[in-house]
Order: structure tokens, then sequence, then C-alpha cells
């Protein structure tokens, strides 16, 4: 299996690893740690046995059995792609592993040849829009009221990201 390692950072490395579909459980519990309404380890599992479904997992160097860092789940159908979620334990935020993650997604679909990759991003989610904005994606459109938050309601920024003249 094919794994990036991620250096440089406090505690013990992790490898980015593509997701294999006995992640899901992995996925879901992440995924209740990180989001407000969470999918179930049940929507995992169906879309990652789609066969335009595919991911990336950080999971930490030598210790498998640990829970995994972060991971990205996408969709790639003809030439178009997006980003369903990305998820990163809050105690290995601000380690690069959300670059990480997005950097191998990149990596594949520059492979698969796609044209372009789109996502949607809380408004008020800082350090998200600001690593999308590093990795060249530009706001394209809003989805107000998107986002149910503590205090009320968030929009949904959709970003995108052309991928043909990075070839």
């Amino acid at each position: 299996m094919m794994g990036f390692p991620l250096g440089n950072l406090r505690s013990r490395p992790f490898v980015i690893e593509p997701l294999a579909r006995t992640d899901s459980a992995h996925l879901a519990k992440l995924h209740r740690l990180t989001f407000s309404q969470p999918w179930s380890d049940e929507e995992f599992h169906a879309l990652m046995v789609e066969a335009n479904v595919f991911g990336f997992i950080a999971r930490e160097e030598g210790n498998l059995s640990a829970p995994p860092g972060g991971f990205v789940l996408a969709r790639l159908v003809l030439d178009e792609a997006e980003i369903l979620t990305v998820a990163v334990a809050p105690a290995s935020q601000r380690r690069g592993i959300g670059h990480a993650l997005m950097d191998a997604t990149l990596r594949h679909l520059h492979n698969a040849r796609a044209d372009m990759l789109f996502l949607e991003v809380d408004e008020v989610n800082l350090p998200a829009l600001a690593l999308y904005r590093r990795l060249g994606f530009k706001q394209v459109g809003k989805r107000p009221g998107y986002y149910e938050t503590a205090d009320g309601r968030s929009a949904a920024l959709t970003m995108r990201r052309d991928l043909k003249q990075a070839r």
C-alpha cells in the first residue's frame, strides 16, 4: 500500500494511505468528533462501495491500531470531482494533516486527468477556508443557512479549483 509520510509533526508522524472499505467505522467515529450533524457508519459504507468514490486516511506511523488523524472522501464523475467530506481529529489539527490529505487527493485527480474539483465549506470555518485558498480554490457560490450551528445557521461556500491548467 502506498503511503505519504508526514514529517515535522510534534508527535508521532502520520502516513497518508488510500481508504479501504473497512475504514467506514473509523470515518464515522471521527466525523462525530468534528461535525454537528455527522454521517453514520452505514452512510460511509454506502459511499465507499461506489466505484467513483475514493479517499485517503491519515494513520499514525507504526501504530495502525491508533485512531486515524484524519481523512478525506471524494467522488470523481467523468472530469469533475467533489470533496464529499474532510475531517481532522481535534487532537491532530494544525499539524499539516488536512493539507497532506488534500495533496493526496489532488495528485489522484491529476493522474485521473480531472478538470475541476468542487467542495463546500462552512463560511465560519476559517482554518479550512485558509487551507483551501492556499491550495488554489476560489469561491463560486454560496448557500445561505446551509449548516446548522449552535448559534443558528451559517452559509456553505461553494469553492472550485481548476485542475486543467495545473497539469
